[in-house]
């Protein structure tokens, strides 16, 4: 199942089934034929429609098409992004990320990043020595670092804010 979206004003439900395709819960028995990769020739109720990918972005699940010298933009949501929808969890990667908390009582042994770095997801920040255990404290995000309120050797508590982007 497919929600698509044309033109940012006009929605479709689409389904494939084993007997065809289904628009709207209506069953389309288009004749559908590839010409080449980006071009199709369609006959659907006995009219005929040539329809061209001009744009394709798999990532953002949109395209551009022309059918008939017309232009259409789509965008469509498979079944698990109508899911995330539904749970407010579609947009977690926009998220910002202002601090880094220490994520449990520690002594710092080592600080890895400066004011004003640019760090990415997953670069090292700092160790934190924890229960005679060393925990490398990765980046949660692409972030830049605004400021450093520890230093090696403090002792910090779970929760004290320790960087702040």
């Amino acid at each position: 199942m497919y929600k698509i979206k044309v033109n940012n004003k006009h929605n479709f439900e689409v389904d494939r089934q084993a007997t065809g395709l289904e628009v709207n819960q209506a069953a389309v028995n288009a004749d559908i034929k590839a010409l080449n990769p980006t071009l199709y020739h369609i006959i659907n109720d006995m009219a005929s429609y040539n329809a061209e990918v001009v744009s394709f972005n798999k990532e953002e699940k949109t395209a551009e098409i022309k059918v008939n010298n017309n232009f259409y933009a789509i965008s469509a949501k498979d079944e698990f992004d109508v899911l995330l929808d539904k749970m407010g969890l579609s947009n977690l990667n926009a998220a910002k990320v202002s601090e880094i908390k220490a994520p449990m009582p520690g002594l710092v042994l080592k600080i890895f990043a400066e004011v004003g770095a640019e760090v990415k997801k997953g670069e090292n920040l700092f160790v934190l020595e924890a229960m005679k255990m060393e925990n490398i404290i990765k980046a949660p995000a692409d972030v830049n670092i605004k400021a450093i309120k520890i230093k090696p050797g403090d002792k910090v508590e779970k929760g004290q804010i320790l960087m702040v982007f």
